[in-house]
């Protein structure tokens, strides 16, 4: 029965999901017209009846919704051409020259009465409805505009006449034109004494054919711009190359993007789709790495900062006189990269948050006066924002309310301490400083950064922000939609391919609200001191991501996916077997138990990082995950004290052997309490303990032989703790699938990485000291001349746990060396030497030459 319930709401939400598809659907298709902004080769041109033509035995009447692209140069051409039996053209053509009555109706070589506009707010913006109407009875023609109705009478035609019906520019017979105005058509009906005869919604996403409904008379089309597919595809701008560390900025208002360069400003108009340069008069600027730059609506400049922990530098670009208030002057690498930024009209202010330098996460935020010209970093209230970097900001329209949303960080800021990426929601409040964390989305299958803008609808109280794999160079973005009050979101649009490679990268996401379309930027800074800028552009709303498809009858599709699902369900019903009863764990025979320090296990890789859930497992290196026997991570019920309960019972159990007694738990955790209460207290929380590991195959908690102890069958229950231990237990059996797989598990982070008990500091010291000494003793047993590449990927996992060992930098610099990459050697021992310095506040005693020539102590 419950499972019955199950697929009737899977029904229930297919078919409400399908619903508002189609709903969403239904406002972003259509069929666009490249006009003269292309050359005439390139002009798109539909042709209702390709080799052939329609013929009609009576009167009929053709209707089409209507609208036009703003901000194009040319206005001018044929909205439709009808030719009757290739003798007679009636043309509906738009002239923008005219001083009024743009739209004009022709019937041969003679202009008739119906002329009109439509007001340019409804052209531009919304779709209008046009009829042309064959009354052959009263040999006249009646055109609807929606507002007007025009009658054009003594129009003689001839019962069972044959037309030719052709949109935009053609080249049929001596009827053919060039000239087209940029618009856009949907919905083509052809009607006859009230029954709809022909249907070409021009629905399509891709192809040469516009399907048609009733009788399957497809029409063609030639340059097609299908809208749905612009709803659905980013669509690539002019690609150019800018000299110096580029930034962008956005001006809303105008719907244009600036490029800040070292000898021009460039600047990328989104209704045109048009670059323009403006060299500077003053001569290059010095762009330092790490600058950004951000568009003040307030004085409608630029301003270019960059930021280290004890200068700042900003200066101002005058969009009218193209020029610069200050000089630039070269500095070191910024202190701030990927910071996020926002301008708050009630202060005047610029307000930056976090950011990245010299292997330390930020979570400092920064305020500029713009009247002043001081700076001052801001002490906040409330929830704590973690440092961070790569997360996205957007605010409302006055900039009195931030959100910031994931990124890359950790707690104490240190890259060294297990960086992780986060999804949590931040709201930052201008008026009183104050942050507050409205939710955490559920983590992916594979992690993701963001590009630096999110873009706010207060009219749904929703965002839209770009998210991307930060772990490769050949990375993509992709648009995700979700609500600003609860987590969860959608993908949107397609992939935009991304070359990330941190701090020559950067991405950014602007709207562009009179045009209605996303602007994704996309900058990569060459070796040689260049930056290469990517525009691309998505008309909103965006489309749900997926493949393209050439579609047809569209109206029939939801009701193949009902009966999919019905399908579906009676077969669940009849062939799904049941369940069998989980047995007490109370009533069934205790399991075997493994001892961690005899039993071998074998060594396979597997994904930790990322992938489904795994079943059965208790997951100690980085956070803290245990997953039950469904694969359900039951993580979120253990209270902070059930967890330090389950974590100190478990370690003493895996790595003591026998657990622990009740007077050591009370000495731990109730030292605070009378011998009553304690006992009290750990009564209660150990049922609560046994209840939550009940959920888990093989692992049970037990006092039978005095001591508090959780038995697990590690055949069954997988725990990586375990699974460390056996590798790192006999360093005699080390090989490369060992050191992979220990790999593997360190790799999730260190050792509980956000639990903190005084008890706990042992096993986290012993484990990072065990893990290292692991890593260089493999690294010992290979052959310095043929294990090059493996012995430089050795010293990094060292370096992960401990960023100044004297060992590793020696094998990795000697490593680099041998293979002749002898700038990266130096430079891998320059950032071991500033390290040292700042953990140890003294300058390392040797030279890069001394290490080279050091022996290297072999360890036992």
């Amino acid at each position: 029965m419950r499972l019955i319930c199950c697929f009737f709401k899977a029904i229930i939400s297919v078919f409400l999901v399908a619903l508002f598809y189609q709903d969403s659907y239904c406002q972003s298709y259509g069929l666009g017209f490249h006009s003269h902004e292309v050359v005439q080769d390139k002009r798109t041109s539909l042709d209702l009846s390709l080799e052939k033509t329609l013929c009609f035995n009576d009167g009929f009447e053709i209707s089409f919704d209507l609208s036009f692209y703003p901000d194009r140069a040319v206005y001018f051409g044929y909205i439709i051409r009808i030719v009757e039996d290739d003798h007679r053209n009636i043309d509906l053509v738009y002239n923008a020259q005219a001083l009024k009555n743009h739209f004009n109706l022709i019937v041969g070589d003679k202009l008739t009465k119906t002329v009109f506009d439509i007001d340019p707010k409804i052209l531009f913006n919304q779709w209008s409805k046009l009829s042309i109407k064959f009354d052959y009875a009263h040999n006249r023609i009646i055109f609807s505009s929606g507002r007007n109705t025009f009658i054009e009478n003594h129009i003689y035609f001839k019962k069972n006449s044959c037309y030719k019906i052709l949109f935009g520019v053609n080249n049929y017979k001596q009827f053919q034109t060039t000239d087209v105005p940029p618009m856009k058509l949907r919905d083509i009906r052809i009607s006859q004494n009230g029954l709809l005869k022909y249907n070409w919604p021009l629905n399509e996403e891709l192809g040469q054919s516009a399907h048609e409904l009733n009788s399957q008379s497809d029409a063609n089309v030639t340059n097609p711009l299908w809208i749905t597919a612009l709803h659905r595809d980013w669509q690539p701008a002019q690609s150019i190359l800018v000299n110096g560390v580029a930034s962008a900025a956005f001006d809303a208002k105008n719907e244009t993007v600036y490029v800040v360069g070292s000898d021009s400003t460039y600047r990328y108009t989104a209704s045109n789709s048009q670059w323009s340069m403006l060299p500077y008069n003053s001569g290059k600027l010095i762009l330092n790495q790490g600058n950004q730059s951000v568009f003040n609506p307030y004085d409608n400049n630029i301003y270019n900062f960059y930021l280290f922990l004890n200068k700042k530098f900003i200066a101002k670009y005058n969009t009218t006189t193209h020029t610069w208030d200050k000089k630039f002057e070269a500095g070191d690498v910024s202190d701030f990269w990927h910071l996020n930024k926002s301008i708050s009209i009630n202060d005047s202010s610029l307000y930056l948050f976090g950011g990245y330098g010299h292997l330390v996460y930020k979570n400092t935020v920064q305020q500029y006066h713009f009247n002043s010209g001081k700076w001052e970093n801001v002490v906040t209230k409330g929830d704590f924002f973690m440092p961070r970097y790569l997360a996205a900001l957007g605010s409302t329209k006055k900039g009195d309310t931030v959100y910031i949303m994931g990124g890359y960080g950790n707690s104490s800021g240190q890259q060294i301490l297990n960086p992780k990426n986060m999804y949590d929601m931040m709201r930052f409040t201008v008026k009183d400083k104050t942050f507050k964390k409205l939710f955490t989305l559920k983590e992916s299958d594979e992690d993701f950064a963001m590009a630096n803008s999110l873009v706010i609808d207060n009219h749904s109280n929703s965002y839209y922000g770009l998210i991307f794999p930060q772990n490769k160079y050949n990375s993509t973005l992709q648009l995700i939609h979700g609500s600003l009050t609860k987590p969860g979101y959608t993908l949107v649009g397609n992939s935009i391919p991304y070359d990330f490679h941190d701090t020559h990268s950067f991405a950014d996401l602007y709207y562009c609200e009179a045009s209605k379309k996303f602007i994704a930027v996309t900058l990569l800074r060459s070796e040689t001191n260049q930056t290469r800028v990517n525009i691309y552009t998505l008309l909103s709303p965006p489309l749900r991501s997926g493949p393209k498809t050439a579609l047809a009858q569209r109206n029939n599709y939801l009701y193949y996916i009902i009966g999919f699902v019905l399908i579906a369900l009676a077969a669940a019903i009849l062939f799904y077997p049941k369940r069998p009863k989980v047995k007490n764990s109370a009533l069934t025979p205790p399991q075997p138990i493994i001892d961690a320090e005899a039993a071998e296990i074998p060594v396979k890789a597997k994904g930790y990082s990322s992938g489904p859930p795994v079943k059965n497992s208790i997951f100690l290196f980085g956070d803290l995950q245990v997953f039950d026997a469904e694969g359900v991570d039951i993580t979120k019920f253990f209270t902070p004290l059930i967890q330090e309960l389950f974590l100190v019972i478990l370690l003493y159990s895996i790595k003591r052997g026998r657990g622990l007694s009740s007077d050591k738990l009370n000495e731990i955790l109730w030292f605070d309490k009378d011998a009553k209460s304690a006992r009290n207290n750990r009564s209660v929380n150990i049922a609560k303990l046994k209840s939550l590991l009940d959920r888990l195959d093989c692992c049970s908690l037990s006092k039978d032989t005095g001591y508090w102890k959780i038995n697990i069958d590690f055949n069954q229950t997988h725990v990586d703790y375990f699974e460390y231990l056996s590798i790192v237990r006999d360093k005699s059996l080390l090989d490369i699938e060992r050191i992979n797989f220990l790999s593997a598990i360190t790799q999730r982070g260190s050792f509980l990485l956000n639990n903190e008990y005084e008890w706990l500091d042992s096993f986290k010291s012993e484990i990072s000291n065990e893990v290292i000494d692991t890593y260089l003793h493999y690294a010992h047993s290979l052959d310095a001349l043929h294990d090059v590449e493996h012995l430089i990927e050795i010293a990094g996992y060292v370096f992960y746990f401990d960023p100044v060992n004297e060992e590793a930098t020696i094998l990795k610099c000697r490593a680099l060396s041998s293979l002749g990459k002898h700038s990266l050697a130096k430079h891998t021992f320059e950032n071991f030497m500033k390290e040292y310095k700042v953990i140890y506040g003294e300058d390392f005693k040797k030279d890069f030459h001394d290490i080279l020539e050091q022996k290297v102590p072999q360890k036992d």
